[in-house]
């Protein structure tokens, strides 16, 4: 543990919330309460939600237990937009108090309401998690998630300012004035994606800037998923500690969950607010703790927007709370069921490519896959397009790039093409990351 978490633990021990030292048996007894006043809430004020539990024969009073709902039904982000746009909202238009909404690249935007209660509460959540993540009152905190319709940016800038904290609202994009800020504001900490955080880093270098150097202790990451080996690149680089955020807008926005600074082995779900399970995305029975899954979640306080089993898509698992031990944590992120790629048969997502590139050092963590389909042929193929590290020379990326194919093989067992492209030639993030280019011939 850094110096910096042993700090951030022990003037952390005397403010946790109430539910953060609850035990295992008082978050159930508490769930139970909650569940069944969402249900019976949801079930009389949305009408999606009455015919959804009509349909499958179920009523509000059967939840009687914990494990009674898994006899109710899923909602999915289908459900939200054949909704669109308000129609999953349980309160009245005047006390909705604000609203958010996906961008809407795929099909209809989801929209997503709030109640100012719902917005203390989100406030409250993403105030704990950066707490957890080793964020004190009064830090300067450098918010670079995107503003606007997206959940991240606001979610995060009123969550600092509910810990206390003096939030920089500077948003993504502007690489350049994001350093030339971080150097002259001295923030202590900066929220932001995982990948436009290295983009941030690359452009520190390329000025001249010691990334060591800056006033940066604390980097909350979030909204894609990213491994440990991402985490030890930022952090040795940056020579500060690294911890995750999760949330998506469907469930609240970030704050859902967030890690420990003082453990850093995935994220405590606040499940004072919310159930999580773990489902098998193929036949939708639920697995028990452990085992690896579709991550659902039901809220357990919201107002405007209660959700019942929404399926995330999220692939990870359920562990036993440490840093609160009656809080279950999730596993990394693995990946989305919908972003798998599937390659001769083999599952495959870009958290597994990144994990081994990061493992070899002459690669950088600069990389894209092309899936194609060459003319006259079958079969699909994968080609890792990937930078690498500076001062690498032709012959050493050659053996990389080598090295690189064979263990995307023996780890994951599909065969890929592998090329080194020039430094600097792919994409930066600004936000989110985009991995996956599928350059195969419409059907």
């Amino acid at each position: 543990m850094s110096t910096t978490a042993i700090k951030a633990t022990a003037a952390d021990a005397a403010t946790l919330d109430p539910e953060e030292t609850y035990d295992r048996g008082r978050i159930e007894e508490l769930q139970l309460e909650r569940l069944q006043w969402t249900v019976k809430y949801a079930y009389e004020n949305v009408d999606l939600y009455r015919r959804k539990f009509d349909d499958a024969g179920v009523r509000p009073e059967d939840l009687r237990e914990l494990s009674d709902l898994a006899k109710f039904p899923y909602t999915t982000k289908e459900d939200l937009r054949q909704t669109y746009p308000f129609g999953m909202f349980a309160v009245p238009q005047e006390r909705v108090a604000r609203i958010h909404a996906s961008s809407g690249t795929t099909g209809r935007p989801t929209v997503v309401g709030y109640t100012s209660g719902d917005l203390d509460r989100w406030a409250s959540l993403v105030a704990r998690c950066l707490r957890a993540s080793g964020v004190k009152k009064g830090d300067k905190v450098h918010n670079a998630y995107g503003y606007g319709l997206f959940t991240g940016g606001l979610g995060a800038h009123f969550g600092a300012e509910k810990l206390g904290c003096t939030v920089i609202p500077i948003s993504g994009g502007q690489t350049e004035r994001q350093v030339q800020l971080i150097q002259d504001f001295e923030p202590d900490a900066i929220l932001s994606t995982p990948t436009y955080l290295l983009t941030i880093l690359d452009a520190m270098v390329a000025a001249g800037v010691d990334p060591k150097g800056t006033s940066l202790k604390t980097a909350v990451l979030g909204a894609e998923p990213w491994t440990d080996r991402m985490r030890t690149e930022l952090e040795q680089r940056m020579g500060f500690d690294a911890c995750d955020i999760y949330g998506l807008s469907e469930v609240m926005g970030p704050g859902v969950a967030g890690e420990c600074v003082e453990t850093k082995d995935g994220s405590h779900i606040w499940e004072d607010h919310f159930r999580p399970e773990i489902i098998d995305p193929f036949t939708d029975t639920v697995l028990d703790d452990g085992q690896s899954g579709e991550l659902v979640f039901t809220s357990l306080t919201k107002e405007a927007l209660p959700i019942i089993r929404y399926r995330t898509h999220d692939l990870t698992r359920l562990l036993p709370g440490t840093a609160r031990p009656g809080m279950r944590r999730m596993d990394r992120i693995t990946g989305r069921s919908d972003d798998m790629i599937i390659l001769r048969g083999v599952n495959l997502f870009p958290t597994q490519i990144e994990e081994i590139a990061l493992r070899i050092p002459a690669l950088s963590p600069h990389f894209q896959l092309e899936l194609t389909r060459p003319e006259g042929q079958r079969m699909d193929q994968l080609t890792v397009r990937i930078e690498p590290r500076e001062g690498v020379s032709a012959d050493d990326a050659a053996a990389a790039a080598s090295e690189l194919s064979k263990q995307i093989k023996i780890h994951i067992g599909s065969s890929c093409a592998v090329s080194v492209v020039e430094s600097g030639s792919l994409a930066r993030s600004s936000g989110k990351l985009k991995r996956i280019y599928d350059l195969r011939p419409k059907l």
